[in-house]
């Protein structure tokens, strides 16, 4: 499948293919699109000596219009300091309801789309999922003024009350296991069970790297090329998987530089690393009483911000699964479980243990 364009490849793999939706409308036109979507991916696989990263057509827009969720795309208006804005969301009902709902948090890297095959697990055991793409990611809206993990808190909670949850067990990658930290102390009553997956922010990363102004790295980020990004993954988040499986992530950030909106986008997305910088929660983690598991991959050393650190602090960061044991031990209902030769994306990586583990801590 390696000559297919890379969103087919990630939902052929995932087992389901349905188009997403860009802004303002949710596509379901399945039987009009799939003929011509398996067309032009047959018609591609001679075209397989073509590089992945340099994609040869219309780019996506800031909202990922173009590139294919793997369920329908539904939008919410929100407002965020004054702004108004949408919130992108898949809803997926299972074909035999426990009762229950799960709130998938992404990542800062990853449209929500890679949680494809989670979505497909949690369903198949009963459970409804909710999907958001946050503010500033994915088909969400990029505002122009700067990202808050209070705002994403709340937008996440006003997504609940518009879809009449009441409570939710949230499951949570690397970014998203700051902002399900976040959730998981401003609003407890709405959170069953927490389950942070090779989550950032175990650690204040302002103790080792110096301030950055937004400016330089806007700079830095706009000069980033396709194949020192690939780099950057594999050697930032240990990744395990085939290159192939990498590609679609690649796409999706790099396929929507010739969008007339690329500036406003790159600005939303440098916003999201000063906060994480800016916006540690490692001090809140141990106040958290809720049932929690931690998901770590042993390889995973991501350290947000490392290669700005002085030289001798950068070996005291990314020591992730440590920092999730050292957590886990002071918290009132905590544990953490390491997954060996795995790295940032463990739910890609070892998906038999990930759905072991999840679906017997939320069984509890």
């Amino acid at each position: 499948m390696a000559g297919l364009d890379p969103a087919i490849h990630v939902f052929i793999a995932a087992g389901t293919w349905m188009p997403g939706t860009g802004p303002g409308m949710t596509e379901t036109f399945m039987n009009r699109i799939l003929p011509a979507a398996l067309a032009a991916a047959l018609f591609a696989i001679p075209l397989a000596s073509r590089a992945a990263d340099t994609p040869q057509r219309e780019p996506y827009g800031i909202a990922l219009e173009g590139f294919a969720y793997p369920y329908p795309v539904h939008l919410l208006p929100v407002v965020n300091d004054g702004e108004q804005l949408s919130m992108a969301y898949m809803d997926v009902a299972p074909q035999q309801p426990n009762g229950r709902t799960v709130v998938l948090l992404h990542g800062r890297n990853f449209p929500s789309s890679y949680w494809a095959p989670v979505i497909k697990m949690l369903s198949e055991a009963g459970y409804r999922v909710v999907v958001p793409d946050q503010i500033g990611f994915g088909k969400s809206s990029k505002p122009a003024g700067e990202l808050h993990f209070d705002n994403l808190a709340r937008n996440t909670i006003a997504l609940l009350d518009h879809l009449k949850i009441d409570k939710a067990e949230v499951v949570a990658h690397s970014l998203g296991g700051m902002l399900g930290v976040r959730i998981a102390r401003a609003y407890p009553d709405r959170v069953s069970h927490l389950v942070l997956t090779a989550p950032i922010g175990l650690e204040d990363y302002r103790l080792y790297v110096p301030p950055t102004p937004t400016e330089k790295i806007v700079e830095s980020e706009d000069k980033l090329t396709p194949d020192g990004y690939r780099k950057q993954l594999q050697t930032n988040y240990a990744i395990k998987l085939p290159p192939e499986a990498i590609t679609p992530f690649i796409d999706a950030r790099f396929n929507i530089k010739g969008s007339p909106d690329y500036p406003r986008w790159l600005r939303a997305f440098v916003s999201s690393g000063q906060m994480i910088y800016r916006e540690p929660v490692a001090h809140e983690i141990p106040l958290i009483a809720l049932p929690t598991l931690f998901i770590m991959g042993a390889d995973d050393h991501n350290a947000p911000g490392r290669p700005l650190a002085p030289e001798a602090l950068r070996a005291k960061m990314g020591q992730n699964a440590e920092l999730a044991k050292q957590l886990a031990a002071k918290m009132p209902n905590a544990r953490a479980e390491v997954v060996p030769d795995t790295g940032h994306l463990v739910f890609l990586e070892a998906p038999e243990k990930y759905k072991e583990l999840v679906l017997g801590f939320l069984g509890r």
